[in-house]
């Protein structure tokens, strides 16, 4: 996702992930309207239905093709069962959430009724810090293992001392989720590859965190983005990466930032852009990763998913 530090969206009843997208974020999500719930009953067999079928699949790595909802906020601001409707036409069947359309049970029911389950969720920094017992309960409600965060709050550049507290919070976190019966995780967003020692400050993370309490997320832009290879970051840390956003920017864009975002008109469908997919889903195939989210944050989400979808279904090695 584009995440900054003040990526909050406001929703009816609770607030989407902070950090959970990549760019300052600040948007309302609707609630189910009257008529969405009134029809609820109906549909749920059409999406049981559905979910039987069109189901895409990434190539030779065979897992399902998942889609991180920030992708559509613009759709789901007005009307969030068309938005699922859209992504379950997609052939998509799983999706990692950032925000609530309602109430958790509203959310699950769209989802259900939708023919979509909800596999990963992203929460802000501070709703882990100040209230993780409501975290744990909409998970639950949810139905999510993965339950992880995607800025960690910092002023720029990324330092040891942020990196520090961050493995410090990120244990404790951990701790608290598994507890629970969930899996924490954190999803890197291009401003941790600070040099630092041998490595980087992404390193010093992943190395002093306790792999059974926190797992990560790769995103593959903001892993490409600093200058980093994600091929041989998988291979480098097996089993640390179990959730993948797939993601990437166009032809000439510049590596090397630390910024941790880039405008939007910068990224590009997928097999239009800089990244060797093929190489990627091999190493986390073979790494045994278990979700895999198309996250589109270009500027027109409906009408580049179905090719990115149709590229990496299309995926053989």
């Amino acid at each position: 996702m584009t995440r900054f530090p003040s990526r909050t969206m406001a929703v009816l009843v609770t607030a989407l992930l902070p950090a959970a997208a990549c760019a300052p974020r600040s948007v309302s999500v609707g609630s189910p309207t009257s008529a969405s719930t009134s029809t609820a009953a109906s549909s749920s067999s059409a999406g049981s239905t559905a979910s039987s079928a069109n189901v895409r699949t990434i190539g030779s790595v065979g897992a399902p093709i998942g889609l991180q909802l920030w992708s559509l906020r613009a759709m789901a601001r007005t009307d969030p069962k068309a938005m699922l409707e859209f992504t379950r036409a997609q052939g998509i069947t799983h999706v990692e959430t950032a925000g609530l359309y309602g109430t958790p049970e509203q959310t699950a029911e769209l989802l259900r009724n939708a023919g979509i389950r909800a596999t990963s969720m992203h929460v802000g920094m501070d709703d882990f810090k100040k209230d993780p017992q409501k975290v744990i309960a909409n998970a639950k409600a949810l139905g999510v293992r993965y339950v992880g965060t995607a800025w960690y709050p910092h002023t720029a550049p990324f330092k040891e001392s942020d990196a520090r507290q961050a493995i410090a919070d990120f244990n404790a976190i951990g701790k608290t989720m598994k507890d629970a019966g969930l899996q924490f995780f954190y999803h890197n967003h291009g401003y941790e590859p600070q040099p630092y020692g041998d490595g980087t400050l992404l390193d010093l993370i992943i190395k002093e965190t306790d792999p059974e309490l926190v797992k990560f997320e790769m995103d593959v832009l903001w892993t490409w983005l600093p200058g980093a290879d994600p091929v041989a970051l998988i291979k480098k840390y097996p089993g640390r990466f179990k959730l993948m956003h797939i993601k990437d920017m166009k032809p000439g864009v510049p590596r090397g930032s630390l910024s941790g975002g880039i405008p939007d008109s910068l990224k590009s469908v997928i097999g239009q852009g800089q990244v060797n997919w093929t190489e990627v889903f091999k190493a986390a195939k073979a790494d045994g990763l278990e979700h895999y989210y198309l996250e589109d944050e270009t500027t027109d989400p409906p009408k580049n998913i179905p090719p990115s979808v149709r590229y990496v279904e299309a995926i053989k090695f």
